[in-house]
């Protein structure tokens, strides 16, 4: 199909706006609300046990329910499905910004993650279908990329403003601010296009699917919390594994599964979809460990926490637009992935170095610098590979796909490195006298180790996406001939 003949191509930048608008809400999300926490803990008079179902319940929602919205979004049109996502997302928000209770805010964050799913899938895949010239389509997933990555990081800012001169409430309340112009904006601007001749809802497939990526998630959060061998985290991640790979069976067989396999056994797939995954674990590891140890140990505010992690934006965006403009349509993600990963793992051997002395400017920022360009070669080019020559009927599963390695991958890191870094404190404190200066020490001990284990995550990405990614330029008309003809 000829580009020009598409009905959105000639308001494609426009869509990319709103789109950018979307993801950058459902992605700030997942972190704005971490700094809100404390005075949310305070007001509504919740233990030290429970907070973390603030955060856990918008990752199970949303994490479980990916590949269900992706498959939504194809079946019901991607319209909708973005519209109906960015209403419910508004409305779930404001519920959170009036909960007059602990059991209200942890409802409301789950519905946040139930929309989410959603709507995440649907505006990827709409970005995927809408710019197919493969020069426009680097540009575009290079701002998609740059606000997946960076997103995090501005919620840490946001929330730390609207924490410190407003109040914990506007962290929910400021989504509505997002949505309605987005939700608006693409009203006006799509089409609500739909092929069903190869779509219908594979029931035992979205279950097995939604249960097994549950019990993932689930069972890495309770880890933090109980421990590695506690009996509810063993149970939680056998069963997850086990329909997990009960999944994979139902697809097999199914006349109309719910992720076709085709999608994940393609090599720049496969591999594209493990580099969100292992972007999303690290990724964590920066943005909770050196919160903690900017504002417990350098004494930052949270505003100046967040202002702290801009030039990481700043080189992620430089690493993102050059990476998927200039790089990617010449070299493909080959080189460029695993690359990354090996700035991004450098910079975290750098941040090891950090100390209870230290000042920002020499222990953090160069580490910080060299971590974002990392991701911005990573993540973007990733992004771009996972959903290239998907047959347009499959576009929302493929993106479904790319947004639950993201959550699945930064759920499992969040856990995984603050059990790490947890006990690496027990050991530093044991059989020693405590006092201020030596929790301190524990502490920036805690968060070294984490640093430690995020980069051997990325240098083991690294040799496993170089193996795994294809070499040479991205061909979209053929893959998407070829996708089209499984």
């Amino acid at each position: 199909m000829n580009p020009s003949n598409h009905p959105h191509h000639g308001r494609r930048w426009k869509i990319l706006a709103f789109l950018a608008l979307a993801q950058l809400m459902v992605v700030l999300d997942a972190t704005i609300v971490n700094i809100a926490l404390p005075s949310a803990q305070a007001d509504l008079g919740f233990g030290d046990a429970s907070r973390q179902w603030i955060i856990t319940a918008y990752a199970l929602a949303f994490g479980s329910l990916l590949l269900m919205g992706g498959r939504m979004s194809d079946f019901f049109g991607r319209r909708r499905a973005l519209i109906t996502g960015l209403t419910g997302f508004a409305l779930a928000s404001s519920l959170g910004g009036i909960a007059p209770s602990f059991e209200v805010l942890v409802g409301a964050r789950a519905l946040q993650g139930l929309f989410g799913a959603l709507l995440a899938p649907a505006a990827l895949s709409t970005l995927t279908t809408t710019f197919t010239e493969p020069g426009e389509r680097g540009k575009a997933f290079a701002v998609y990329g740059a606000v997946a990555g960076g997103g995090g990081a501005v919620g840490l800012l946001l929330g730390g403003l609207l924490t410190e001169y407003l109040d914990w409430r506007w962290c929910m309340f400021v989504n509505v601010a997002f949505a309605i112009p987005a939700a608006m904006g693409l009203l006006r601007l799509l089409e609500n296009r739909v092929d069903r001749r190869e779509i219908s809802m594979d029931i035992p497939g979205a279950l097995a699917a939604s249960l097994g990526l549950f019990g993932i998630v689930f069972g890495f959060s309770r880890a933090e919390a109980d421990g590695w061998t506690a009996a509810v985290t063993l149970v939680s991640l056998v069963a997850g594994v086990l329909l997990l790979f009960a999944f994979i069976l139902v697809e097999r067989r199914a006349d109309a599964p719910l992720l076709p396999l085709r999608v994940v056994t393609d090599r720049n797939r496969a591999g594209s979809y493990l580099a969100v995954a292992v972007a999303g674990a690290s990724m964590f590891g920066v943005f909770l460990f050196l919160t903690y140890y900017m504002q417990q140990t350098l004494g930052f505010s949270p505003v100046e926490t967040g202002l702290a992690f801009l030039p990481m934006i700043a080189f992620l965006m430089v690493g993102s637009v050059s990476s998927s403009t200039r790089l990617m349509p010449r070299f493909g993600p080959r080189p460029l992935v695993p690359t990354g990963m090996v700035l991004a793992a450098a910079g975290m051997v750098f941040l090891t170095g950090v100390g209870v002395d230290s000042t920002y400017a020499t222990a953090v920022l160069p580490g910080l610098c060299l971590v974002g360009l990392g991701f911005g070669l990573v993540i973007a080019p990733s992004m771009a590979s996972a959903t290239l020559g998907v047959a347009s009927a499959d576009a929302g599963v493929a993106s479904a796909m790319v947004n639950t390695c993201q959550q699945v991958g930064g759920s499992v890191g969040t856990a995984l490195l603050s059990t790490i870094s947890a006990s690496a404190i027990s050991a530093f404190a044991s059989g020693k006298v405590p006092g201020p200066e030596f929790a301190a020490q524990a502490a920036v001990h805690g968060y070294t180790t984490a640093f430690w284990w995020s980069a051997a995550i990325l240098a083991t990405g690294a040799v496993v996406t170089a193996a795994t990614l294809r070499s040479g330029r991205p061909q979209v008309e053929a893959e998407g001939e070829l996708a089209m003809a499984h």
